[in-house]
């Protein structure tokens, strides 16, 4: 099924401007388009549409230690829950916290690298609020985590 994601402000980058009334559909683990709410409600019509508070953007690269919880499941959760879809292998460097990784879609990532919402790419979105929390994280086209 398709998803539309909209938020009160999309980026499609971390340094570009903000759009308001921006939104991305999701068609599997992939973006299907990226634009303004209305123009893909024609093109997508019966899409299921998640509305979000806050700005819609790229799901981080998580660039340090994994955080500490009592399984490796746990800590990829933790990484998820602060918005980013993939990690460094440098943190992720067990077996167990790999296969978690894996099992969960999060990319293990041997350098950093830009993230950016393109057609057709991978649907790694995040959602963040004022404060800059981390209110949904979408990793592969899948919601994985929501605060509210």
């Amino acid at each position: 099924m398709l998803t539309i994601h909209t938020a009160d402000e999309l980026r499609v980058s971390p340094d570009a401007d903000p759009v308001k009334g921006g939104a991305v559909a999701v068609e599997g683990d992939r973006v299907a388009g990226v634009g303004p709410l209305d123009v893909l409600l024609k093109r997508f019509p019966g899409a299921r549409v998640r509305s979000w508070p806050g700005v819609l953007g790229p799901a981080l690269v998580h660039e340090g230690a994994l955080p500490q919880a009592p399984s490796p499941r746990e800590r990829i959760h933790a990484v998820l829950k602060s918005g980013a879809t993939a990690v460094l292998a440098e943190y992720a460097d067990t077996p167990d916290l790999r296969a978690a990784a894996s099992r969960n879609e999060v990319a293990v990532l041997p350098r950093t690298r830009e993230t950016a919402i393109v057609d057709t790419g991978r649907a790694d979105l995040a959602v963040f609020d004022a404060d800059g929390a981390c209110i949904a994280t979408v990793c592969a086209g899948r919601l994985v985590h929501r605060r509210r």
